[in-house]
Protein backbone atom coordinates (compact mmCIF):
# COMPACT_ATOMS: atom_id res chain seq x y z
CA UNK A 1 0.00 0.00 0.00
CA UNK A 2 1.57 3.45 -1.44
CA UNK A 3 2.37 6.12 1.80
CA UNK A 4 0.83 9.13 1.26
CA UNK A 5 2.87 11.99 1.16
CA UNK A 6 1.80 15.27 3.07
CA UNK A 7 1.50 18.33 1.39
CA UNK A 8 4.52 20.79 3.37
CA UNK A 9 2.59 23.84 4.41
CA UNK A 10 3.43 26.84 2.06
CA UNK A 11 6.30 29.08 3.33
CA UNK A 12 4.31 32.43 2.86
CA UNK A 13 7.27 34.97 3.82
CA UNK A 14 9.82 32.86 1.61
CA UNK A 15 7.37 32.88 -1.58
CA UNK A 16 6.90 36.86 -0.88
CA UNK A 17 10.98 37.78 -1.10
CA UNK A 18 11.30 35.23 -3.71
CA UNK A 19 8.73 36.59 -6.44
CA UNK A 20 10.88 38.47 -9.07
CA UNK A 21 10.75 42.49 -9.67
CA UNK A 22 8.14 43.94 -11.03
CA UNK A 23 8.16 44.41 -14.78
CA UNK A 24 5.78 45.47 -18.15
CA UNK A 25 5.80 42.73 -20.68
CA UNK A 26 3.99 43.12 -24.41
CA UNK A 27 1.38 40.84 -25.14
CA UNK A 28 1.96 38.54 -28.47
CA UNK A 29 -1.03 36.70 -27.96
CA UNK A 30 -4.75 37.13 -26.18
CA UNK A 31 -4.32 36.75 -22.27
CA UNK A 32 -6.62 36.62 -19.32
CA UNK A 33 -9.10 39.07 -20.98
CA UNK A 34 -5.98 41.27 -22.44
CA UNK A 35 -5.68 41.25 -25.83
CA UNK A 36 -2.45 40.85 -27.70
CA UNK A 37 -0.33 44.22 -28.46
CA UNK A 38 -0.94 45.43 -25.57
CA UNK A 39 1.61 45.82 -22.48
CA UNK A 40 0.89 44.07 -18.94
CA UNK A 41 2.61 44.72 -16.23
CA UNK A 42 3.69 41.12 -13.45
CA UNK A 43 3.92 43.02 -10.27
CA UNK A 44 5.06 41.37 -7.29
CA UNK A 45 4.01 40.43 -3.16
CA UNK A 46 5.92 43.39 -2.36
CA UNK A 47 4.75 45.92 -4.95
CA UNK A 48 0.97 45.27 -4.33
CA UNK A 49 1.93 45.27 -0.20
CA UNK A 50 3.40 48.93 -0.80
CA UNK A 51 -0.04 49.94 -2.80
CA UNK A 52 -2.64 48.47 -0.14
CA UNK A 53 -0.62 50.24 2.78
CA UNK A 54 -1.05 53.38 1.36
CA UNK A 55 -4.57 52.54 1.37
CA UNK A 56 -6.31 55.02 4.23
CA UNK A 57 -7.99 53.42 7.36
CA UNK A 58 -11.54 52.44 6.81
CA UNK A 59 -11.00 52.79 3.08
CA UNK A 60 -11.41 49.73 0.56
CA UNK A 61 -10.43 49.63 -3.20
CA UNK A 62 -11.67 46.86 -5.94
CA UNK A 63 -9.20 44.60 -6.94
CA UNK A 64 -9.63 46.45 -10.51
CA UNK A 65 -8.91 49.64 -9.54
CA UNK A 66 -5.94 48.80 -7.86
CA UNK A 67 -4.93 46.94 -11.21
CA UNK A 68 -5.96 49.98 -13.32
CA UNK A 69 -4.10 52.39 -11.07
CA UNK A 70 -0.39 50.19 -10.88
CA UNK A 71 -0.65 49.57 -14.61
CA UNK A 72 -0.66 53.34 -15.23
CA UNK A 73 1.74 54.09 -12.60
CA UNK A 74 4.14 51.22 -14.55
CA UNK A 75 2.76 52.75 -18.03
CA UNK A 76 1.47 49.73 -18.93
CA UNK A 77 -1.97 49.11 -20.43
CA UNK A 78 -2.86 46.79 -17.86
CA UNK A 79 -1.78 44.49 -15.03
CA UNK A 80 -2.15 40.65 -14.98
CA UNK A 81 -4.94 39.59 -13.55
CA UNK A 82 -3.07 35.67 -12.49
CA UNK A 83 -0.12 37.22 -10.96
CA UNK A 84 -2.17 39.90 -9.40
CA UNK A 85 -4.54 37.51 -7.61
CA UNK A 86 -1.44 35.12 -6.68
CA UNK A 87 0.67 37.99 -5.07
CA UNK A 88 -2.20 38.85 -3.25
CA UNK A 89 -2.79 36.11 -1.62
CA UNK A 90 1.13 35.86 -0.83
CA UNK A 91 0.90 39.52 1.21
CA UNK A 92 -2.76 38.83 2.84
CA UNK A 93 -1.30 35.15 4.05
CA UNK A 94 2.16 37.38 5.31
CA UNK A 95 -0.19 39.80 7.51
CA UNK A 96 -2.41 36.48 8.47
CA UNK A 97 0.27 34.84 10.00
CA UNK A 98 1.83 38.20 11.55
CA UNK A 99 -1.58 39.08 13.36
CA UNK A 100 -1.12 35.14 14.54
CA UNK A 101 2.11 35.41 15.58
CA UNK A 102 1.05 38.57 17.86
CA UNK A 103 1.33 41.85 15.56
CA UNK A 104 -1.62 44.48 15.97
CA UNK A 105 -3.86 45.20 13.02
CA UNK A 106 -1.85 48.83 11.89
CA UNK A 107 1.40 46.88 11.91
CA UNK A 108 -0.04 44.45 9.39
CA UNK A 109 -0.55 45.27 5.30
CA UNK A 110 -4.08 45.51 5.56
CA UNK A 111 -5.08 43.67 2.93
CA UNK A 112 -9.13 43.58 3.76
CA UNK A 113 -9.03 46.58 2.52
CA UNK A 114 -8.43 45.28 -1.12
CA UNK A 115 -9.96 41.41 -0.57
CA UNK A 116 -13.24 41.77 -0.15
CA UNK A 117 -15.39 38.65 1.87
CA UNK A 118 -17.26 37.70 -1.61
CA UNK A 119 -14.12 37.70 -3.57
CA UNK A 120 -12.60 34.37 -4.84
CA UNK A 121 -9.50 35.53 -3.04
CA UNK A 122 -11.44 35.69 -0.09
CA UNK A 123 -12.46 32.51 -0.60
CA UNK A 124 -8.73 30.87 -0.82
CA UNK A 125 -7.25 32.84 1.99
CA UNK A 126 -6.26 30.26 5.33
CA UNK A 127 -8.37 32.48 7.53
CA UNK A 128 -12.11 32.67 4.90
CA UNK A 129 -14.39 35.00 3.94
CA UNK A 130 -16.24 35.60 7.50
CA UNK A 131 -12.59 36.63 9.11
CA UNK A 132 -12.10 38.98 6.18
CA UNK A 133 -15.42 40.94 7.20
CA UNK A 134 -14.63 40.70 10.89
CA UNK A 135 -11.06 42.36 9.55
CA UNK A 136 -12.61 45.23 7.54
CA UNK A 137 -15.13 46.10 10.23
CA UNK A 138 -12.24 46.34 12.73
CA UNK A 139 -10.31 48.76 10.67
CA UNK A 140 -14.14 50.76 10.88
CA UNK A 141 -14.59 50.03 6.82
CA UNK A 142 -17.48 48.31 5.39
CA UNK A 143 -18.09 46.06 3.06
CA UNK A 144 -18.74 47.17 -0.12
CA UNK A 145 -22.43 45.47 -1.12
Amino acid sequence: MPTERKKKPTDWRKRFGAAKDPHVVMLHADFAGVKAGNTMLISSPGEIANYIARIPQGETRTIDRMRNEQARKAGSNSMCPVTTSIYLKVAAEVALQDLSEGKALDQVVPFWRVVMPDSKVAKKLSCGPDHVAHLIALDGGQVAG
